[in-house]
């Protein structure tokens, strides 16, 4: 099998998984997310104050979410002044999007399409991000080349996932336990319900990033809070807070690019 027909293959099972998923996000829990007035971020509501994702010049920056689901991080970049477009392959989570739009009254375009095969110009926006979308759903091979591409010189790329020890420490179905299940060398993706996660160790995505022009600002390991807020099926808060289930990565372009990322 080549490799665009396994990016076929888990491209269509993912968006087949999210058009499914709209009833759970429909409503009260994307209404939830939209009205929020004080951002956090990932599984453990880790305030932006805490983490800083959103750039202090954000205003007037074109953004582009990748894997915008219900499309409440564009919401947050519009209330402070950026230009954001949602970009995700699944219709019914962009229908979602576009009633909370209506709700709420924040306008900004919505785009049905594959991240590792963005229909955007190069060198078109200041900021790329995404919170579990492209960043857990698409192949990294894929979508951060797109990113690379379509953001311009000096341009910030932001992503929240999982932490590649959760996905050796997690079976099928979960949770997340204190024994190494699977092989860190060859990590590369992983069935997770009816869709298709992926997970790159540390070194393999660093790498990843500098071949496409990044350098990495930092990268955050999250641990749960303590009271948490409440425990996830996949995984308890108690394994959390002794290790890491998600991280965020931050990566720039150089400000000035004289040839093409690597594709």
């Amino acid at each position: 099998m080549t490799a665009s027909e396994r990016s076929s293959g888990h491209v269509v099972l993912n968006r087949r998984y999210w058009d499914e998923q709209r009833a759970a996000w429909h409503g009260p829990l994307a209404r939830d997310q939209w009205s929020a007035t004080d951002v956090s971020w990932g599984l453990w509501n880790t305030p932006e104050a805490q983490l800083n994702l959103i750039p202090d010049d954000v205003a007037g920056m074109d953004a582009v979410e990748l894997g915008c689901g219900t499309a409440y991080v564009c919401a947050r970049l519009a209330r402070v002044g950026a230009r954001p477009v949602g970009v995700d392959i699944s219709r019914e989570q962009l229908a979602t999007a576009y009633s909370m739009q209506q709700e709420f009254g924040i306008a900004f375009p919505l785009l049905l399409a594959d991240a590792e095969r963005l229909p955007l110009r190069e060198s078109s926006f200041d900021l790329a991000i995404s919170e579990f979308g492209a960043s857990l759903w698409c192949d990294p091979y894929r979508w951060i080349p797109e990113a690379a591409r379509v953001l311009r010189p000096g341009g910030l790329l932001v992503f929240v996932r999982r932490s590649p020890l959760y996905a050796l420490c997690t079976p099928s179905g979960g949770p997340a336990g204190t024994t190494l299940l699977r092989a860190q060398f060859g990590m590369r993706e992983r069935g997770e319900g009816s869709g298709v996660e992926f997970a790159l160790p540390h070194g393999e995505m660093l790498r990843l990033l500098r071949s496409c022009g990044f350098t990495v600002e930092d990268l955050i390991e999250i641990q749960a809070p303590e009271p948490p807020h409440r425990d996830y099926s996949d995984v308890p808060a108690a394994w959390a807070q002794r290790w890491p289930s998600e991280e965020i990565w931050k990566a720039r372009l150089p400000p000035h690019r004289d040839i093409h990322p690597h594709h």
